[in-house]
C-alpha cells in the first residue's frame, strides 16, 4: 500500500508515469526502504494505465460490496423497544465500577 501511495502522490504532483527511482526517492524522503521486487511489480502493473480510470474502476467495484448498513437499520427498528431495558443494565454496570474504592484521578 505504501508503494501505491507514493506512486499516486507522484501522479497527483504532475508526473504522469513515475519510475521506480521516483517512488524510491519519495519513500526514502520519509525514511522507508523500498523492496525492489514489490516496487518493480507495481511499476509493471501500472505501466501505460491511467490512474484516474483505475481509481474510478475501484470505486465502482467497492460500491457493489455490501457493508451491512441495511441489515443494521432494519434490526435497529425492531430492537428499539428493547433499548430502555438495555440502557438500564448498562447504567448498573457503570455504577458498580464506582464501588472499587478508588478513582482515576485520586
Amino acid at each position: 500500500m505504501k508503494y501505491l501511495a507514493a506512486y499516486l502522490l507522484l501522479v497527483s504532483g504532475g508526473k504522469t508515469e513515475p519510475t521506480a527511482a521516483d517512488v524510491k526517492a519519495i519513500m526514502a524522503s520519509v525514511g522507508v526502504e523500498a523492496e525492489e521486487e514489490r516496487l518493480n511489480s507495481l511499476i509493471a502493473a501500472l505501466k501505460g494505465k491511467n490512474t484516474d480510470e483505475l481509481v474510478a474502476e475501484g470505486l465502482e467495484k467497492m460500491s457493489s460490496v455490501p457493508t451491512g448498513g441495511a441489515a443494521a437499520a432494519s434490526s435497529g427498528a425492531a430492537a428499539s423497544s428493547d433499548a430502555p431495558a438495555a440502557e438500564e443494565k448498562e447504567e448498573e454496570k457503570e455504577e458498580s465500577d464506582d464501588d472499587m474504592g478508588f478513582g482515576l484521578f485520586d
